[in-house]
């Protein structure tokens, strides 16, 4: 069903919240005929906050009064000229109104269809819930807006009460005066003769003791109203509290969290429309408390009664501050965190962010927001309130943004687009601890007041912390530092300490999640793949899950120490298969067509069970960003026999080159993927179109991937000036081929202790092929003419 569709069943609560949406900024009626067109708009391939992309907003304007238009020609009906005056007066008004600022169009569209599509779906949570399927996070929500309810209930009632004990406190100074007025009078009977003075006398005594009869009961009366009263705003600013604890202690802690997950690969945060919402509802009710204590506190110096209502008033307006203060400092936060691998010298965005910037009327005077980069002690000093001396451990250029309020949403925030890190100061090194080891993080701060200047606020918050690098070649190293920070760190930690060790089921579940955010698909770690890097981490031989279960691993096994024989970690080589994975190889692995994690004994295994000619793919274990084709087929030295071949692995400069799948379709020897699939029915839609014919006169060249029958046998001896590994498309004159050397399983000089191929002691393809393409053409090609 449509979202609109969907929209218009909302009942109560969630029909105003959606209405509120919708004014002059952009009117309902615009949503309700061209919902179908509206809803299949690209707006969030817009980034609303990137001026560069003006122009694709400026076309979805100009494509929204184009269906206006048309959608107004087309009215028929009894009703249709009206709708036609109306649809095209809107029209009208939109380009008028956003015609110079596009984006903000952008804006307001995609913040109508995701707080619709969260009303939506809250409301069938609800219905759900009401079914049976109870859900956990709709219950939560139920409970905090029915606490809201009580919470509004309960102000309204201190309201009413704080009405009546005015009203009553007014007529009682009417008749303290009245008690003043008489007294006066009594004063002034010493010039009436006496007859006349005792009769007024006795009168005037009478209504007097009356009078302060009833001043002394109404008195008490008034001061155990206000007494009461009190007590009602103690009970109110008690549940307030609370409400704000789980809003702020438990959700924004939990977004935080969430976000800080996402920096490794996890799902999205997730908007800041439902809590924003309910820190604004904070808001009012704690100004609307806040604002009655005081005119309590302004009747009682009107009317001052001794009595404990006084300590009592104190003590309210101390927790009411408390509150409010809590609330600004804590909805003070980061939307977008800058890069947690920090390059300096280049740019970088983040965006600030005042939940309650809205109620409390701080964009009438939009506050300036200034970022700094300080090291992890001067982090910990800040949050133990010590003085910082204004420190920083860097110049970040374009680091003042002024807070913008944007209408159409209700968010006050500050977007710093185009940031860069001068320079850094380092400070001194612990132990072992190497420069992509050390922790900054990026401080915003500003400073505002609320209230016309009764309260002001300085507020500070600190981005995740982040690895500055000042090569690119660090990047692996620092991106380390970051998953292990994100993955492990505890709420409330001192800045910025993590565990040196982890369980291993702990760091599978954050590799796993790393891994499909680079892959981009569903098709995560298996448990037998985790096993694999379990062994190859561990340097273990145990084959189930169970083995490594209560095992940890530290972080220097994670990378600061070289796996055994290896002279990288095992972060370094787990990273280079995702960034080998990530650039080339991404859908081979969506499609299941690549094992990866497999040793060279288990692939020898697997492959010597299938026909001649079956192949895997598989992660070098030698080599960063390596992978290798292994094979089965006959052992060409001994009839009968059956072996597995393993290729030199290849890596991102040869992809770069020539695809996995056309190396595959070269292979003629290569025929089903394990475990039984033809290799063309996997891999040939992948493949590179044949070349077109001749142009000009001019033939053009093709690699090929061949491997030199003569290297067939088990124990090849390569003889000095091997040709390149690839060779181009025969030619009308030359047909030279090249080879790709391939080995057996064991015993030869060449091959290192993993039976891989010692790089060093072998031809780069990619340099042979450069050399090649750069001779002379007459040499290249046989002296023929070109």
């Amino acid at each position: 069903m449509a979202l609109w569709a969907q929209t218009q069943q909302l009942q109560g609560e969630a029909l105003h919240q959606m209405q509120s949406l919708y004014g002059q900024h952009f009117p309902i009626e615009v949503r309700h005929y061209l919902a179908q067109w509206i809803e299949g708009q690209p707006w969030d391939a817009v980034d609303h906050e990137n001026t560069q992309e003006e122009f694709k907003a400026k076309r979805l304007l100009e494509s929204l009064i184009q269906e206006l238009q048309k959608r107004a020609e087309h009215t028929v009906g009894e009703d249709g000229f009206l709708l036609k005056i109306k649809l095209g007066h809107y029209a009208t008004q939109l380009q008028t109104a956003y015609d110079r600022c596009p984006l903000e169009l952008v804006r307001c569209i995609k913040h109508i269809l995701c707080t619709e599509e969260r009303l939506v779906q809250a409301a069938n949570n609800v219905n759900s819930s009401r079914g049976g399927l109870v859900d956990g996070t709709s219950q939560k929500y139920q409970q905090i807006n029915q606490t809201f309810e009580e919470l509004r209930v309960m102000t309204q009632d201190t309201e009413n009460e704080l009405r009546k004990l005015q009203h009553s406190q007014e007529y009682f100074i009417i008749q303290y005066q009245e008690s003043l007025r008489i007294q006066a009078q009594l004063s002034n009977l010493a010039s009436l003769p006496p007859a006349e003075r005792v009769q007024r006398e006795t009168t005037l005594q009478g209504k007097r003791t009356t009078l302060d009869s009833w001043l002394t009961r109404e008195a008490n009366t008034l001061q155990k109203f206000r007494q009461e009263l009190a007590e009602k705003q103690q009970t109110t600013l008690a549940l307030l509290r609370k409400q704000q604890t789980v809003i702020l202690d438990d959700e924004l802690i939990q977004w935080k969290r969430r976000q800080q997950l996402a920096g490794n690969g996890g799902p999205a945060e997730g908007g800041l429309d439902v809590l924003q919402s309910w820190c604004e509802k904070l808001a009012d009710t704690i100004w609307q408390n806040r604002q009655q204590i005081r005119r309590v506190e302004h009747l009682t110096q009107q009317l001052p009664i001794p009595g404990p209502t006084e300590d009592l008033l104190k003590e309210l307006n101390a927790t009411i501050t408390d509150i409010i203060s809590a609330l600004v400092t804590s909805t003070f936060i980061i939307e977008k965190q800058p890069p947690q691998v920090l390059k300096t010298q280049t740019k970088f965005a983040a965006t600030v962010r005042l939940l309650v910037g809205g109620k409390l009327n701080v964009h009438m005077n939009p506050p300036q927001v200034k970022a700094t980069i300080i090291n992890e002690q001067q982090a910990k000093a800040l949050l133990k309130n010590e003085s910082t001396r204004n420190d920083s451990s860097g110049e970040i250029l374009n680091n003042n943004c002024v807070m913008e309020y944007h209408q159409t949403t209700g968010t006050l925030s500050a977007h710093f687009r185009n940031m860069s890190l001068k320079r850094i100061k380092r400070s001194d090194r612990r132990g072992t601890e190497s420069v992509t080891e050390e922790k900054f993080t990026i401080l915003f701060e500003s400073q505002f007041s609320v209230g016309g200047n009764e309260l002001v606020f300085h507020v500070k918050t600190l981005s995740l912390p982040v690895v500055v690098i000042v090569h690119g070649s660090q990047d692996n190293n620092a991106t380390a530092t970051v998953l292990w920070d994100n993955a492990f760190s505890e709420a409330g930690r001192v800045p910025f300490v993590v565990p040196d060790k982890v369980l291993w089921p702990q760091l599978c579940e954050a590799l796993n999640m790393k891994y499909k955010a680079e892959m981009q698909s569903n098709r995560g770690l298996s448990e037998e793949n985790l096993v694999f890097l379990a062994q190859k981490g561990f340097n273990s031989t145990g084959v189930n899950a169970e083995d490594y279960r209560n095992m940890t691993m530290t972080w220097s096994q994670f990378n600061r120490e070289s796996l055994q024989g290896r002279n990288f970690t095992f972060w370094q080589w787990f990273d280079g298969v995702m960034e080998l994975m990530k650039k080339h190889l991404k859908a081979h692995w969506n499609d299941g067509a690549i094992l990866g994690f497999v040793n060279k004994q288990q692939a020898q295994d697997m492959l010597l069970s299938k026909p001649n000619g079956t192949f895997l793919l598989r992660f070098s274990d030698s080599e960063i960003g390596g992978i290798t084709i292994a094979w089965v087929a006959e052992n060409p030295n001994k009839a009968g026999e059956r072996m597995v071949w393993n290729l030199m692995p290849f890596t991102s400069k040869d992809f770069s080159i020539r695809s996995l799948a056309d190396r595959i379709s070269d292979l003629n020897h290569l025929l089903f993927l394990y475990p039984n699939q033809p290799k063309d029915e996997v891999f040939s839609r992948y493949c590179t179109p044949p070349l077109s014919k001749a142009v000009d006169g001019y033939v053009k060249p093709e690699i090929k991937q061949v491997v030199k029958v003569e290297f067939s046998s088990p124990n090849p001896e390569p003889s000095p000036g091997t040709p390149s590994f690839m060779e181009h498309a025969v030619s009308p004159t030359v047909n030279q081929p090249q080879t790709f050397n391939l080995y057996p399983p064991v015993g030869d000089s060449m091959l290192d202790a993993d039976g891989d191929f010692d790089l060093d002691e072998t031809m780069d393809m990619a340099r042979q092929v450069e050399e090649f393409l750069r001779q002379p053409m007459e040499t290249r090609w046989g002296g023929q003419q070109s």
